[in-house]
């Protein structure tokens, strides 16, 4: 893996369907070994973006290009490094979970010892190792979980979902996102999803796109410093509600939320103003700091400052 050159890059993306722009002019660099969120509202234009890099659209103008080499033109050899999960997989239900890996790898010309010790590492990896149910009978986490072994059956070099926990309870989530988090540093994941907590939980990128156009790309933590407004929780010896009144008045406050009895957490725009005042504040009202630390901000609270309510 040449860490060095990008495993996608994409430069003045445009798609037009009719007089509907799904893609405006979309530059984007995803690092190889990455576990990349490319997170948007519904209708941003993330599914059209993954049809482009998979040779399932053509783009009406700009460039898109896997491991150095452009989309449009490019041949099997190409596509033989991407594997790929679409937001509504099909299954034929007839097929246990091996049977099915197997005919995914005869595919792409795998067969004897070396399929079946790749259809029995992936049965691992999705937690079906020993299940012989049909795959018609299949939850939908665990139709989730084989579409991901799929999309790997080939030793992909990048690995693309396009919203793969969308439609999944609480449990299915956790256990195709658990899938996803382990294969980090083993091959690059480009994982297409509105859903921050998923992004928050395994990416270590992410890019949003809003309208068509990447409003944003950086590294999670990163883009919470460059983005978010700060956090600022302290703690003191007995609540004051003079205290929280003065502090909503500070210019550098924009927010005081009460966390228990004496414990507020602010929102500021200038941390290290916020840093100087509060212990001021407090001993002027004759109170004892017992803690002062720096808060984290949500990817949530990111993603809500660029977006807005536009959505």
């Amino acid at each position: 893996m040449d860490v060095n050159n990008p495993a996608i890059e994409i430069t003045g993306l445009t798609k037009v369907y009719g007089e509907n722009r799904a893609l405006d002019g979309v530059d984007l660099t995803v690092p190889q070994g990455s576990v990349f969120g490319f997170l948007g509202p519904n209708g941003a234009g993330k599914t059209t973006t993954l049809r482009v890099l998979t040779g399932l659209a053509e783009p009406t103008s700009g460039s898109a290009k896997i491991l150095g080499r452009d989309v449009t033109s490019a041949d099997n050899d190409v596509r033989a490094d991407i594997g790929f999960l679409p937001d509504v997989p099909g299954f034929y239900p007839w097929m246990t979970a091996a049977e099915f890996l197997r005919f995914a790898g005869g595919l792409f010309g795998l067969s004897g010892d070396a399929l079946e010790t790749r259809v029995e590492a992936l049965l691992g990896l999705a937690g079906l190792t020993g299940v012989k149910q049909k795959v018609g009978g299949y939850s939908r986490g665990m139709k989730q979980r084989l579409g991901v072994a799929q999309a790997l059956i080939n030793s992909p070099k990048i690995l693309m979902l396009d919203e793969p926990t969308s439609a999944l309870d609480p449990i299915g989530r956790k256990e195709v996102l658990d899938m996803i988090g382990a294969l980090a540093g083993r091959t690059t994941v480009f994982f297409s999803t509105h859903i921050l907590s998923d992004v928050e939980r395994v990416c270590d990128t992410v890019a949003i796109l809003h309208k068509g156009q990447i409003l944003t790309q950086a590294p999670i933590g990163e883009l919470k410093e460059r983005y978010g407004a700060q956090k600022l929780v302290l703690e003191v010896t007995s609540q004051s509600d003079s205290l929280a009144t003065w502090f909503t008045s500070a210019p550098w406050c924009s927010s005081v939320e009460h966390t228990n009895g004496r414990g507020l957490t602010l929102t500021v725009s200038d941390i290290e103003a916020a840093r100087v005042a509060v212990p001021a504040e407090v001993a002027a009202r004759g109170l004892g700091l017992i803690r002062l630390e720096a808060g984290e901000v949500s990817l949530e609270e990111v993603f809500v400052d660029l977006v807005g309510g536009e959505q």
